[in-house]
């Protein structure tokens, strides 16, 4: 489990995952951060969420994207990586 330094972090995992190893190097976490940053840019104009609803339907729209853009989807596998998202929606245009 990475986390920053907070010192209610320890003891709330050892509670909660015994076994984990909590990792609180500095930098370790900007892997994750990345991954979410255009998540948070969209999220940003939009001055938040107002529901779950549209909470759970930007996140899984994100999730969508992320992984169709990484190539776990068999759409477009064979397109390059940068023409990956265009050539799958144009997959997706035809199938339906």
């Amino acid at each position: 489990m990475t986390t920053d330094r907070a010192p209610a972090y320890p003891r709330v995992l050892d509670e909660l995952i015994p076994g984990a190893l909590h990792n609180t190097e500095r930098y370790t976490n900007n892997r994750v951060e990345a991954d979410h940053g255009r998540l948070k840019a969209r999220l940003r104009p939009m001055r938040g969420l107002k529901t779950f609803r549209s909470a759970r339907i930007l996140a899984t729209g994100h999730a969508f994207i992320q992984n169709l853009r990484r190539g776990h989807y068999d759409i477009a596998t064979d397109a390059p990586v940068h023409h990956r998202l265009p050539a799958a929606f144009n997959e997706l245009a035809l199938a339906i």
